[in-house]
Order: structure tokens, then sequence, then C-alpha cells
């Protein structure tokens, strides 16, 4: 009995040696080591203290160091300094928390994406300071190397965490316009050049550059691919776009663009009167979304919802066309 009692001390006093020493493990932290999204920034040096920092003001440290996973492209200081410089701020504690975070927000996508998975084209970001509340879109284009709506550059791809990939960029992605997509997208490159011709007497950037909230914002924009302006040239005979007449043009362009309303493509029904900044034309979604001008001339509807912070835009395969007076 005494030595059965023995065995049973030894193996208690065992026991609770175990016990002890894995609660000195847990409170030395060797159990607890991390690698998430949040931990990175913490260790990534003098040169992401300006990211650091914002994240703190924004309050998001917790979700990144959530289980994600998440996509992150990584602004450095410099990025910072041009990004506060340019919209007047004295420094990262001067933006409003509000608009911090989405700006914040604007540089994460859901899912752990690799530079290799990445291809030409939108994705969402976990933004949602747009007129709808919905994800706002991102342009990734690869033609030369990664860039992000044609301002940030990947500088440092694939860096690898418990919970997603940070990309390091050397710019900070803004909050969109529906501009910003009309430049940053080469698929609308002759639009752009429509929009910003010189002896246009409207200044249709600014107009389209308004924030969402101010008249004549939000904006929906039907945006002729480079296609159909090929197209319409042809149709019209001219040479190219310069042989347009300025009247004519900005008669054009202003059938493009609703005013006051940020429309998807969930939204749009059968003989649907859509009033543009230039008139009425009608959209119709049996058979596939179109829209048909006053002279009958038929416009699909080739890609949809790309979603800015002052509207959103749908790709379309025809110019839309003002009345046309005959001779």
């Amino acid at each position: 009995m005494k030595n059965l009692s023995k065995k049973f001390n030894g193996f208690m006093i065992l026991l609770m040696s175990v016990v002890l020493l894995s609660c000195s493990n847990d409170d030395d932290g060797t159990q607890m080591e991390t690698n998430t999204i949040t931990d990175f920034v913490v260790n990534a040096g003098a040169n992401y203290s300006s990211l650091l920092e914002a994240v703190q003001k924004a309050d998001l440290a917790t979700t990144l160091s959530g289980a994600g996973p998440f996509t992150v492209f990584a602004p450095n200081n410099a990025a910072f300094d041009a990004f506060l410089s340019a919209n007047g701020f004295a420094n990262i504690d001067a933006v409003p928390t509000a608009t911090l975070t989405q700006i914040l927000l604007n540089h994460v996508v859901s899912g752990a994406v690799q530079s290799s998975a990445l291809t030409t084209g939108y994705i969402q970001s976990e933004s949602t300071a747009t007129p709808n509340g919905e994800k706002m879109s991102m342009y990734v284009n690869i033609d030369d190397g990664v860039v992000i709506n044609g301002v940030a550059t990947v500088t440092g791809a694939d860096n690898l965490v418990d919970n997603g990939v940070i990309h390091l960029v050397d710019a900070v992605i803004g909050l969109p316009s529906v501009v910003t997509f009309a430049v940053a997208d080469p698929t609308f490159d002759i639009l752009q050049a429509a929009l910003t011709r010189s002896d246009l007497t409207t200044d249709f950037v600014a107009t389209l550059s308004t924030a969402n909230g101010s008249d004549p914002a939000p904006f929906t924009v039907f945006a002729p691919t480079n296609d159909a302006f090929v197209a319409l040239l042809a149709e019209l005979e001219a040479a190219d776009l310069n042989a347009i007449d300025e009247p004519t043009l900005k008669a054009t362009l202003t059938y493009h663009v609703v005013g006051g309303a940020n429309v998807v493509d969930s939204q749009l029904t059968d003989d649907m009167t859509v009033s543009t900044l230039g008139g009425d034309i009608t959209a119709n979604v049996t058979g596939g979304s179109t829209l048909t001008d006053a002279n009958g001339r038929v416009s699909n509807i080739v890609a949809t919802n790309v979603q800015a912070a002052n509207g959103v835009i749908h790709a379309i395969d025809k110019v839309i066309l003002p009345p046309l007076t005959s001779n």
C-alpha cells in the first residue's frame, strides 16, 4: 500500500511538472508565434511605418490578423508621402478615419492571390465606398509587370504569410472614379482620347471626376470599346476621331452618361427608358442586355458593373449616336 502511494505521488508530481511547463511555454509565447499580415506590417521595418500607422488608426490590425485569407497590396512610406501631398493632408492623422479605412480596404482582396494567378482584368477589393455599398472594382494589368488601377506597380510580389499573401507596391491605390478606369484600361483608349480632345467645350474629365454625393454624380457610364469607335469611324466614313466635328462628338459623348444614378445591370429591364445627359435611349435585357439609340442602332452591353467610387461602368460594342438629321 505504501509503495502504491509513492507511485501515485510520483505520477502527480510528474503531471504537475508537465502542466507547469506548458503554462510557462504559453506565458513566454513560444507556442503563440504568428506570421499574419499584421505581423508582416509590424516587422516590415522603417520603410513601412506609415502603413503601420494607417492600419492602427483605421483599427484594421485585428481584421488583418484574422483567418482570411487576404491578398494585400502594401504601399511603402514614399507612396504614402506622395498620396498625402497630392491630397492636401499634412500627415496620416489628418486623413479622416472613415476615408482612411476605405482607402486601406481598397488595397485588400479576399483570397490568397499570388502573382502567378493574377491576370489582366477586373477584381474586387474589400472597399465598399461606392454609391450602392457594393465592393469596389480594381483593374489589374500584367502587360508590363503588375500594375493596379494604372497607378501602383508591384515591386515585391508573393510575400506569403499565415493568412494570405502580400505584394509590395510603389503607390497608394486611391478610391477610383469612373475616369480612373477609363484611363487605366486600354480597352477604352479611344474613349479616353475622345473625352480629352482639346477642342471640346465641355470638360468631361472634370465632370466625370465629381465625387459621389455632389451633383451630377453618381454616374452610370456606357463606355464604348476601341472596336466600337473603329466601327463608328467606318460607319461615318471618317478618317479618324478628329474628323468628327466638335458639336457631334460632344453630343455623342453625353449620350453615354447617366447622371445621378448608379445603375447596375440587374436593374435594367425590357423597354426601359434610360435618360442620359444627352437624351433618352432604351434598354432591353431579353436575349442579352442592349441599348437602342434614337436612330434604331443597337449596342450590346459586353461587360458590366465596373464599380467606382462615383459610379459604375458598362462596356458596349457600338457607339450611341444622338438623333441624326437628314440632309
